[in-house]
C-alpha cells in the first residue's frame, strides 16, 4: 500500500503542475494529449505485480521497523537499501518510472519529483523516516 500510495503523491504534483502550466500557457490540447499518454503508459502497469509489491512491501516495511526498535540500525539500513535496490529494477515500477518520464520537457526539472529518491536510503537513516 505504501508504494502505491507513494506513487500516487509523486504523479499528482506532476499532474497538477502540468495543467497550471498547460492552463496558463493556454495550450489544453497540449495537456489533454499529455494526460492520455500517462494514462496508456500506467495502464501497462502490471497491477498483480503491483499489489504482490504492496504485501512485500508491508512485510518489510514491518521487519525494519522491528530492527530499528531493537535498536538493529545498521542491519535495517543495511536490508533497506538493499531492498530499494531491489525495487529499483522491478518491472512494473520501470514502468511506472517511464510514465513520469513522460512530463520530462513539458514541466520544469524541479516541478517533477524524483522517482529513484523515494526508494533510495543511501544517504537517509530508515529509522529516521
Amino acid at each position: 500500500m505504501k508504494i502505491i500510495v507513494t506513487i500516487l503523491f509523486l504523479m499528482f504534483p506532476v499532474i497538477a503542475t502540468a495543467q497550471n502550466q498547460a492552463m496558463n500557457g493556454g495550450d489544453m490540447g497540449q495537456m489533454m494529449q499529455l494526460i492520455q499518454e500517462m494514462q496508456q503508459c500506467m495502464a501497462k502497469v502490471d497491477q498483480a505485480e503491483l499489489e504482490a509489491l504492496e504485501k512485500q512491501s508491508e512485510e518489510m516495511g514491518a521487519e525494519l521497523e522491528a530492527l530499528c526498535n531493537n535498536g538493529k540500525r545498521k542491519k535495517a539500513q543495511k536490508k533497506a537499501v538493499a531492498y530499494g535496490k531491489k525495487l529499483m529494477k522491478n518491472p512494473a515500477l520501470v514502468q511506472m518510472k517511464k510514465c513520469g518520464e513522460l512530463t520530462k520537457g513539458f514541466l520544469p526539472e524541479d516541478a517533477a519529483p524524483s522517482f529513484d529518491d523515494d526508494f533510495d536510503f543511501s544517504d537517509r537513516h530508515v529509522c529516521d523516516e
